[in-house]
């Protein structure tokens, strides 16, 4: 085998990479036939030139072999579109740097999108993946490893938006006669995003995938978003992004374990269920594992220096950076734990159904929360219904949060769950939830009926201060809180459980501190039952 500029020390090292990755036996079978030094294909790592062809010619000469290890040494390479293939490791070594070309300066060279189907449901981001830095469409037993990494200096973070239904004056391509294609072409916004790109890796309908060990700065609208997928790993990357850090859709067998991700703009973590893949299909079987998730400024995770982030969002309360499951919810998600995660300086964890589907069965344990900026645990659903005519309203069913501690929460809002009158959240559970805030909630608080809104997007910002100090709920059935803490700095007027239309909940075990008014407030509530009850001043 001609090896070129691949010495011996460096395919030891690559061998050692992919034996930590865990590599499935059939796709280290594969990427033993052939080892392919990018530099021995043309590529210059200067930074000046562009290096994404000869990078795209070592893959497909590892290809030719029937796959094999693709190795990217040090340097600085500035890249546009890169296309994974069948049975494929692109290992970028330490001090390799693929760069995101920029269009202005560079020109627009970009793979184009792949489809134009409409962007009905979910927007032009989410429905294409063929313009990214990385994009792999269909294939099997691939990996991208490091301790490289990807910089997307040159994508793009915003785009076109859906073409939804219910959006004014809107008209699908069939009843204007035309191809979906056409129609997009019609849309200066949409032409202009040709050759241009908006996310660091793209995956659809990809199978076996490892992303293990690299980093990714700033990853232009997604760091990583994957559709319809199986089995796939995300593990120790660091992602420090201005959008979404990863986000997994419609994908199945995801284990996403020990990442840190900074994300203050956007999502750090999202599962999502849209219907990009043309039909409605749930996200499952999902872990999320030890894993960090932060809204400080963008690179000063990478950097060390933790500096806050100035952005106020539309809402205005602040950087996101959460783990979530929402914004588009069509398939809905199942059998998803999230455990072991620390989320910093953040939004809290979000989880709901507002596009029908059902959500049902998730763990969440073990969980950190310092800082949040809103909610530190909250149940949405709603039924906006971007979704098919027709579909039916959404359900929200058997949630768990266990052994979690949030500290210095803000006041206005605690722990909850807004369900809607037609289709109620059930069976949710609280347990072992220690929580410490400020405090200071008022009178006036405490009788604030919160705006009810049926067809809403998942956020509940719209919610304002909420009347209780710990956990709220409203359309639910079959709520338990137990075993948990609310630590207050400052008296507070407001319950620490309030229940508006809740239909049997068990309040058991409930520690409160610095509280002035009720324990529990239930108006319209039927079947609570109220436990063990300890109230004290610090």
């Amino acid at each position: 085998m001609d090896l070129g500029f691949v010495d011996r020390r460096t395919i030891l090292a690559a061998g050692a990479v992919l034996f930590a990755a865990g590599m499935a036996d059939r796709a280290m079978a594969a990427v033993a036939g052939s080892f392919e030094d990018v530099r021995r294909h043309g590529a210059r790592g200067d930074g000046i030139a562009i290096d994404s062809p000869a990078i795209n010619r070592a893959i497909a000469a590892a290809a030719r072999h029937g796959g094999g290890t693709v190795i990217v040494p040090a340097g600085r390479y500035l890249c546009f579109s890169i296309r994974l293939r069948d049975n494929i490791a692109l290992v970028l070594s330490a001090g390799a740097v693929i760069v995101a070309a920029d269009p202005d300066t560079h020109g627009a060279h970009y793979d184009p999108p792949e489809n134009y189907r409409e962007e009905q449901f979910q927007d032009f981001g989410i429905t294409h993946v063929h313009n990214s830095l990385i994009h792999g469409d269909g294939v099997t037993n691939v990996a991208i490893l490091g301790p490289g990494m990807l910089h997307g200096l040159g994508l793009d973070r915003e785009g076109p938006g859906d073409r939804w239904h219910k959006r004014p004056n809107w008209q699908s391509a069939a009843a204007l006669g035309i191809t979906p294609k056409e129609l997009a072409l019609r849309d200066p916004a949409e032409r202009a995003q040709v050759g241009r790109a908006n996310k660091t890796i793209g995956l659809f309908a990809c199978r076996n995938v490892r992303l293990s060990g690299f980093t990714i700065l700033q990853g232009g609208h997604f760091g990583v978003i994957a559709h319809g997928c199986t089995n796939m790993e995300v593990s120790g990357l660091m992602i420090d992004t201005d959008r979404d850090g990863i986000d997994i859709d419609a994908c199945r067998d995801v284990r996403i374990v020990n990442c840190i991700v900074n994300a203050p703009k956007d999502d750090a973590i999202v599962l999502k269920s849209s219907y990009a893949l043309g039909r409605a299909a749930p996200c499952e079987d999902i872990l999320i594992s030890g894993c960090k998730t932060s809204g400080f400024a963008m690179g000063s995770v990478l950097d060390g220096s933790y500096r806050a982030s100035d952005y106020r969002s539309p809402d205005t309360l602040g950087p996101l950076g959460r783990i979530k499951l929402g914004t588009e919810t069509i398939g809905g998600f199942r059998n998803v734990r999230i455990s072991d995660c620390t989320c910093t300086n953040s939004r809290g964890i979000l989880i709901g159904i507002v596009d029908g589907g059902t959500l049902e069965d998730v763990s969440v344990s073990g969980i950190i929360l310092r800082d949040p900026v809103n909610h530190p645990l909250f149940v949405h659903h709603a039924a906006r219904m971007r979704a098919p005519r027709d579909t039916p309203v959404g359900r929200v069913r058997r949630i768990r949060f266990d052994d979690i501690s949030v500290a210095n929460a803000d006041p206005r809002f605690p722990c909850g769950i807004e369900g809607i009158a037609d289709a109620p959240v059930e069976d949710v559970t609280f347990r072992n939830i220690d929580i410490e805030a400020a405090g200071g909630g008022t009178t006036v608080d405490a009788a604030r009926v919160p705006v009810y809104r049926r067809e809403t997007s998942l956020e509940v910002s719209y919610l304002g201060t909420l009347p209780a100090s710990g956990f709220y709920a409203r359309h639910a059935r079959r709520l338990t809180i137990r075993d948990v803490s609310v630590r207050i700095r400052a008296p507070d007027a407001r319950p620490v459980v309030a229940l508006r239309n809740v239909a049997g909940a068990t309040i058991d075990g409930v520690v409160s501190s610095a509280v002035r008014g009720a324990v529990l407030n239930e108006q319209h509530s039927r079947d609570v039952a109220l436990g063990r009850v300890t109230t004290f001043l610090d």
